[in-house]
């Protein structure tokens, strides 16, 4: 279809900062539990990595807002029952992708490693070596004395699933490693996957035989891979390509010492594996823009699937002075292919509330079969990008698919296509479909939300999780299958609900006997003693995380006190601004959450409670900390309050906006980065020293 119809990345700034981040964490870790663990996928990989990066940005832009379960933070996946569990002697990161299918992906890319490196106009080009991106299974060799010892998956990064038996029916993989300076032990990370015309011939014998066909290579590969019967495995035909290396004997053990990646993957050829033919090494941002072209033109005449190409920094030493940014080599980047498009029908638009409380309008299609699949239903996202696009209900529209299931619409067809002579406009409801509580938007923000958050049955599950974490009312065992059951049974049908569980209704669920149901019992009615802070981020109002949840329980001292606040008083909390202000008083606001927040009181859920903070100075107001190793008498928790207390921001990672790093013991790649950007480290007692001086 016409490119110029299609929707740029420009349009992701406008939605709502904390509303988008909340409703893209739940979406992306369903979508990537379907994809890594049931490998059932629902959505196409361009829709899965276009929000994934909207995530980063505004994760990145709103640092406040990160938390520990964000699909951002870790690798996502875990190891199927059947396999033994194998863990990783070095984490499998995944890359960072780049969403913008332009020359303009790779050239942002270059520009980024030549700031990061501290180059100027006047340096020569970066060398690169580029690779087409697999679309299979990632797979850890492992090899001692030569000899492959064991081959895993790559799970959740940290563990995976010991597919040994079933890799060594692969015949492109070796045995045994030949040729000279083997090292002791070394790890071999490559791609499992089937080619195209060995997949057409899987698939027709299974035609033959009656039996269920294959929707694509990587599910026919990953579902081969997991088979715990190797001779069922060794009738599909599989292939492996090689690209990189775990963990490795140093040089000073026997070891191989490379200085390129161009190099590691021309010796990793010379002990027998394969590596791809069209890897190349290039110079520069337009050399890559050269390549994304070249191989987007060779895409379908390749005997392997690719969904996009990959780029690296050749230089090795380059690669360990960039480092990584949380689960990303800075070093490297996937940059894709343009998806599918196909013209069908709009018939209705529908509006559905997600397990966050936000209302998305759904197009309902005339049936359009679009990479593979038949397609009746795709997201508009919101009021503002339905109106954008111009679409209404028997509008011809363009649908954009890439992988299996739920496609966007990009807009509809202009040119030769007919339009009903008045159809009205889509308008978002007023109260939410499902609970009749308030739908409100936020000042400037695109995204509309259900406000009976508490109240709400469509975000009942999710309310019950985020109040169930760690870092809020922490009780442990309340997972996400116990949770699933408890509301589907109709078991918990508010949030109080929970402290009216008893053990013999937990004992009679699934994987639940009485000893567990006891420990689940125990930890509920430990978790009624909190703090008013741990309450507040526990209650999930929209906006408010950790930390804020933290100033206002400073501020106030105590519910009451908060309760009471008008948006006016609420903006004179530290960090609070005119959007946290609103979210929390529209929170309080509503009746049903008043009534939720009485009755977690009522069922015994206390704190203790002080007098409004003073307005003191905070000595390490605007410094930056991280803090790395065990500490001797303080927990990791106890530091960061003491630290964010005096005014001081916590942070994950050091950069020369690092103010001090505070260090204990076992402290790792932290202290290392501080020393080699020359940042303060402190101990302890430094630590104790800083509080009182400063």
């Amino acid at each position: 279809m016409q490119a110029d119809l299609f929707p740029t990345s420009s349009q992701d700034g406008e939605a709502s900062v904390a509303t988008q981040i909340e409703a893209l964490r739940t979406r992306l870790n369903r979508w990537a539990h379907e994809y890594y663990v049931l490998d059932t996928p629902s959505v196409p990989d361009g829709e899965y990595d276009r929000q994934y990066q909207q995530l980063e940005r505004l994760e990145a832009a709103h640092p406040e807002l990160v938390t520990p379960d964000s699909p951002t933070q870790r690798v996502l996946g875990s190891v199927l029952s059947g396999l033994a569990p194998v863990r990783h002697a070095v984490p499998m990161l995944s890359i960072r992708t780049e969403t913008d299918i332009e020359a303009s992906g790779a050239q942002a890319f270059d520009a980024r490693i030549r700031r990061e490196l501290g180059l100027t106009d006047a340096d020569p080009p970066v060398e690169y070596i580029a690779e087409p991106k697999f679309d299979g299974l990632a797979m850890n060799l492992r090899y001692e004395g030569g000899v492959l010892v064991q081959a895993a998956t790559r799970g959740d990064g940290e563990v995976g699933e010991d597919v040994t038996h079933v890799i060594r029916t692969i015949r492109q993989i070796p045995l045994a490693l030949r040729g000279a300076g083997v090292p002791p032990v070394i790890e071999v990370r490559g791609e499992v996957y089937m080619r195209g015309r060995d997949f057409e011939r899987l698939n027709e014998r299974q035609r033959e035989s009656g039996e269920k066909l294959f929707v694509n290579p990587r599910n026919a590969a990953a579902g081969a891979v997991r088979q715990l019967d190797a001779r069922i495995a060794a009738r599909r035909p599989l292939s492996f390509f090689a690209y990189g290396l775990g963990e490795l004997t140093p040089p000073e053990a026997g070891g191989p010492a490379f200085a390129t990646h161009h190099a590691l993957l021309c010796q990793l050829q010379a002990w027998g594996f394969p590596v791809a033919h069209e890897v190349r090494v290039v110079h520069g941002a337009a050399e890559l823009v050269d390549y994304h072209k070249y191989m987007g033109a060779r895409r379908d005449a390749l005997s392997y699937g690719i969904d996009g190409v990959v780029y690296k920094v050749n230089s090795l030493a380059l690669q360990r002075q960039l480092g990584y940014v949380t689960r990303e080599p800075r070093w490297a980047v996937a940059h894709k292919y343009p998806p599918q498009e196909m013209v069908t029908t709009m018939d209705a638009i529908e509006v559905q509330v997600g397990r966050t409380g936000k209302l998305t309008p759904v197009a309902r299609l005339a049936p359009v079969f679009v990479g593979g699949a038949t397609v009746t239903n795709a997201t508009l996202h919101n009021l503002f990008e339905l109106r954008r696009k111009r679409v209404r209900v028997g509008d011809a529209v363009i649908v954009r698919r890439a992988g299996d299931v739920i496609p966007e619409v990009l807009g509809r067809v202009h040119e030769g296509a007919a339009r009903q002579p008045y159809v009205p406009n889509f308008h978002m409801p007023r109260a939410c479909p499902v609970c009749g509580s308030s739908v409100v938007r936020e000042h400037g923000g695109t995204d509309h939300r259900c406000s009976g958050g508490l109240f709400c049955s469509a975000q009942r599950k999710q309310a019950l999780l985020h109040f169930a974490s760690r870092k809020a009312m922490d009780i442990d065992g309340l997972g996400e299958k116990l949770v699933d059951q408890l509301v589907d049974q109709g078991l918990i049908h508010s949030l109080p609900g929970i402290y009216a569980l008893q053990v013999r209704q937990l004992a009679g669920l699934d994987r639940m006997a009485e000893k567990s149901a006891q420990n689940l019992c125990d930890s509920l009615e430990k978790s009624k003693r909190t703090t008013l802070a741990r309450f507040l981020y526990a209650l999930g109002i929209r906006n408010v995380g950790e930390a804020t949840a933290k100033d206002l329980a400073r501020h106030f001292g105590s519910l009451d006190a908060l309760l009471a606040a008008d948006v006016d008083a609420l903006r004179q909390v530290s960090d609070v601004g005119p959007i946290v202000a609103e979210s929390i008083h529209t929170f309080f606001a509503q009746p049903h959450n008043l009534e939720v927040v009485r009755q977690l009181q009522a069922a015994g859920v206390h704190w203790s409670e002080a007098a409004p903070a003073p307005a003191a100075r905070q000595p390490l107001a605007g410094k930056t900390v991280v803090l790395t190793g065990t500490l001797p008498t303080l927990s990791r928790d106890e530091a960061k309050d003491l630290l964010e207390a005096a005014g001081a921001k916590v942070a994950g990672s050091v950069s020369k906006k690092t103010s001090y790093v505070v260090a204990g013991s076992e402290a790792g790649s932290k202290l290392a980065r501080a020393q080699e950007l020359g940042v303060t480290v402190l101990d302890e007692e430094g630590m104790r020293r800083l509080l009182a001086g400063a």
